[in-house]
């Protein structure tokens, strides 16, 4: 219940801050010494360029890997992205929706909160060992993003002829974000650091307790500074479909190949059990971007994303009811 009730808190908290320094601001009873817009974007460089690469490197540095199996992670994660995707298309095919409701409901399908939300849940549930598998299994979540997920947005665009790039640019451009670059170096200190068998200070695990849930804090309120409630209502039918796929088709079929590879078997199913919970993750906030830059739906991309965000009320005493039986 603690786990449930921490994980939960630190979700809300977040994000009604953010919503509520956003109301205020707007209604000019709080000023700031900065835009909104400025405020929002310092936290997420904050988080994602220091607090976060400094938790993945120090839990990858005491992790304990010791199955090769471990190797299909990444693609596991690739998988259920892609999976996501290809459902949302289908269940637009099926809803009969026009290009621009279906470019912007694989977004929704497809784009998945692993990074902060999921990180979260996984550092709750399963300690620095759950956790350290996560940067891991997202190795190619942005590169899927930005090479497939976004040109397949646009393709549903009425303006895909407007400023088209190059695959090559779009390529390089990825290579060298320096979020991307923070995340993979991290990654790599903390392996070559394990490796090496350095004793880590113990001062680390203090550090992390700390930094997990701070860096995920300062995204969700990052979150809730831009968050719009609009026609909520109007895209139930939407809503819906993206919740089958992001709580049931994708965890149910990704979960499965990774028992059958023998993930059940590998440290009592730690690495079964971070699939089931990163699988089951709510629609990511940046799958707001392609509707807005491609002009497809944006009003349907924030039901879908707030719609499947408060499904978590729900889901993850589900989430920590399977981890506990699981493995």
């Amino acid at each position: 219940m603690t786990k449930l009730l921490t994980s939960l808190g630190i979700i809300a908290c977040g994000l009604c801050t953010g919503y509520l320094i956003q109301r205020l601001v707007e209604s000019q009873r709080l000023r700031l010494p900065c835009s909104l817009e400025y405020l929002r974007k310092a936290l997420q460089k904050s988080a994602l360029l220091f607090v976060l690469p400094v938790t993945i490197a120090g839990a990858i540095w005491v992790a304990q890997v010791q199955s090769a199996a471990i190797a299909a992670l990444p693609l596991l994660g690739f998988g259920a992205i892609m999976l996501g995707g290809l459902c949302a298309l289908a269940a637009a095919r099926l809803m009969a929706l026009p290009p621009y409701k279906a470019g912007a409901l694989y977004g929704c399908g497809s784009f998945t909160n692993i990074g902060s939300i999921g990180a979260l849940i996984c550092y709750i549930y399963l300690g620095e060992a759950g956790f350290a598998l996560v940067p891991i299994y997202k190795i190619f979540e942005e590169l899927t993003y930005y090479s497939i997920g976004f040109p397949i947005a646009k393709y549903h665009s009425a303006t895909i002829s407007a400023g088209q790039e190059a695959t090559a640019a779009r390529i390089k451009k990825l290579l060298t974000d320096p979020f991307i670059l923070a995340t993979v170096s991290s990654l790599v200190v903390g392996a070559l650091l394990n490796l090496a068998a350095i004793p880590r200070p113990a001062i680390f695990r203090t550090i992390n307790a700390v930094f997990i849930p701070l860096g995920t804090g300062m995204l969700l309120i990052s979150i809730g500074l831009s968050m719009r409630f609009r026609r909520v209502r109007n895209y139930m039918r939407e809503c819906v479909a993206v919740s089958i796929i992001k709580f049931m088709v994708v965890p149910v079929v990704i979960s499965t190949v990774a028992y059958l590879i023998g993930y059940a078997t590998i440290e009592n199913g730690l690495p079964l059990k971070v699939v089931i919970i990163l699988t089951s993750m709510p629609v990511a906030f940046n799958a707001l971007i392609p509707p807005s830059i491609y002009d497809l739906d944006l009003d349907l991309a924030n039901a879908c994303w707030f719609f499947t965000t408060t499904c978590l009320i729900a889901v993850l005493p589900i989430l920590l009811l399977i981890v506990r039986v699981t493995g």
